[in-house]
């Protein structure tokens, strides 16, 4: 049986995976496949992608690609949810903050350099036309229990997460909404390492067929959106907007995805280059 290993964020869009693991649905297929939670996000992930303590991962979009350009050795196989993430913008319940204007020049709490969270901040800055030489500043806070703890204590001023997973925090805690960003591209795709693919192309593509085969009806399952409330903590209501609103995808990344992502990279000046969409994608 062939081992590999794939990490993504314990959140409700890698659900299908958990679905498909707890049913052996990859053993049958004489695939070990392992999970791994990665509460650090995007970041994390790449360095476990580039120290090969992971095969494989379900991450976001634009910080991959700039992983890709800057020499970590993978390729994207597939969109994995075609949808764009919609970013809450989230300062402490208890702050002066009240609007996204009112954020301009202060510091947003990132999760690490390179990760969702510190690139989608510039996306956010360049949205409201702000100077992201000098209107924006960080703070590293690792994770999002990270943010539930400095925000209120002062440390980072505002912190951009996926929406309906703070939701809970805005209803009941240390959070208050004040925008949302949501990304101009499709959100996850699935990373592998060039070795993997190189080595293992036909498990690979057995590991997407299966979790494809779950994505295109994942949304008919009976009760899916009670499972998905039960599981995350989130309101049945809440669980229903976020599905209506997100569609998972069995196909790559078309050559304007790729353009659209790398061209705002580029003007946000957080890569120095483009590469051609073969040095990016795995087609099977």
């Amino acid at each position: 049986m062939k081992k590999f290993h794939i990490g993504g964020v314990p959140e409700h869009f890698n659900l299908p995976w958990y679905l498909t693991l707890r049913n052996k649905e990859y053993q049958e297929e004489g695939i070990n496949l392992r999970w791994k939670d990665f509460y650090g996000g995007t970041g994390q992930m790449c360095k476990a992608l580039r120290e090969k303590e992971i095969d494989m991962a379900v991450i976001l979009t634009e910080g991959v690609i700039r992983d890709i350009i800057n020499g970590n050795d993978c390729k994207i196989v597939q969109v994995f949810v075609a949808s764009p993430l919609i970013w809450g913008i989230h300062v402490a319940k208890n702050s002066d903050y009240h609007s996204v204007s009112d954020i301009k020049g202060t510091a947003a709490a990132i999760s690490r350099y390179g990760s969702g969270s510190h690139l989608m901040a510039y996306v956010n800055a360049e949205n409201h036309g702000w100077d992201t030489e000098n209107d924006l500043q960080f703070e590293v806070i690792k994770n999002l229990e990270g943010a539930l703890q400095s925000l209120p204590e002062g440390k980072g001023d505002y912190f951009m997460w996926e929406k309906f997973t703070t939701k809970p925090y805005v209803d009941n805690g240390p959070f208050r909404l004040v925008g949302e960003c949501p990304t101009p591209w499709p959100c996850f795709v699935i990373a592998v390492r060039e070795d993997v693919l190189e080595n293992n192309p036909d498990s690979v593509k057995t590991i997407l067929d299966i979790i494809n085969n779950t994505t295109l009806d994942f949304k008919n399952i009976p009760s899916i959106d009670r499972m998905i409330s039960n599981r995350y903590d989130q309101q049945l209501e809440d669980v229903q907007e976020w599905l209506s609103l997100t569609e998972w995808s069995q196909n790559n990344l078309s050559l304007d995805q790729v353009e659209a992502v790398q061209e705002k990279l580029l003007q946000l000046e957080l890569i120095d280059r483009k590469v051609s969409s073969k040095e990016l994608l795995h087609s099977f």
